[in-house]
């Protein structure tokens, strides 16, 4: 049984407990000398054609200027109805891909309503209904305010990613592609952690280089240069393959 709403568990640790200090946070962000520097504004005529979105996931005063590049260049892509948000399990928790099934996600900016329908669609295989993953972990969680400030009112598929293995990360990647529904696939993924700056834009080339390429296999080779998560990216290269391709 799937709780009515999943609390929020780093609300006032990794961003701002209430709601005018989490705006203020997130338009620190984008205004942020390392940010994009502008609050952005939806395009509600956009063509949305972003399919994908790599974003980090740690506290906003250390990732939040640079995740604000990403939110930004979704804003201005057009308006998004449902967020599938790929983030790691570190707590080791659940079954190796959990889906959260039903009911609402909670921020200091309101409910995020899960995606029932589409989160139905997807269950088989490897991917299982199972809460466990999801009670303590917070890379999902920190995507949410992001997305709420933008678009006030969304949808959400959150998925948590323990395995790490190709074919797992494949099969994940072919079920989302098949969904129908205007989505967004979120990887929360950070690249570094308390690296120099010469090391972590050298790693950052390497792999972005690689994600460009849609090439998962490069990528699962290098995964060892990424902190978290490497699955998560792994299923959007599959994700984005199939979709390039038309599948």
């Amino acid at each position: 049984m799937f709780m009515k709403t999943r609390e929020p568990v780093v609300s006032g640790t990794f961003y701002a407990g209430t709601p005018g200090e989490l705006r203020g946070q997130i338009e620190w962000c984008y205004k942020h000398e390392l940010g994009p520097g502008v609050v952005p504004q939806v395009n509600n005529k956009g063509l949305r054609e972003i399919v994908v979105l790599v974003v980090p996931h740690a506290g906003y005063i250390y990732s939040g200027p640079v995740a604000a590049h990403a939110y930004k260049e979704l804003a201005e892509d057009g308006v998004v109805d449902t967020a599938v948000v790929l983030g790691p399990n570190h707590s080791g928790y659940g079954s190796p891909v959990s889906l959260w099934l039903g009911g609402a996600w909670e921020t200091p900016l309101g409910k995020v309503r899960i995606n029932e329908e589409l989160a139905h669609s997807l269950l088989g295989g490897v991917i299982e209904a199972d809460e466990r993953a999801h009670i303590y972990e917070h890379s999902i969680e920190v995507q949410l305010p992001w997305l709420q400030y933008l678009y006030g009112e969304l949808k959400l598929v959150p998925i948590a990613m323990l395995a790490q293995d190709i074919e797992t990360a494949r099969e994940v990647g072919k079920a989302i592609s098949r969904c129908g529904d205007n989505i967004i696939v979120i990887a929360s993924s950070d690249f570094t952690h308390y690296e120099p700056h010469s090391v972590a834009t050298e790693k950052d080339k390497s792999m972005i280089e690689t994600i460009t390429n849609l090439d998962e296999e490069e990528l699962y080779k290098r995964r060892e240069l990424l902190n978290c998560f490497k699955d998560s990216l792994i299923v959007t290269l599959a994700f984005s393959d199939l979709i390039a391709i038309g599948i």
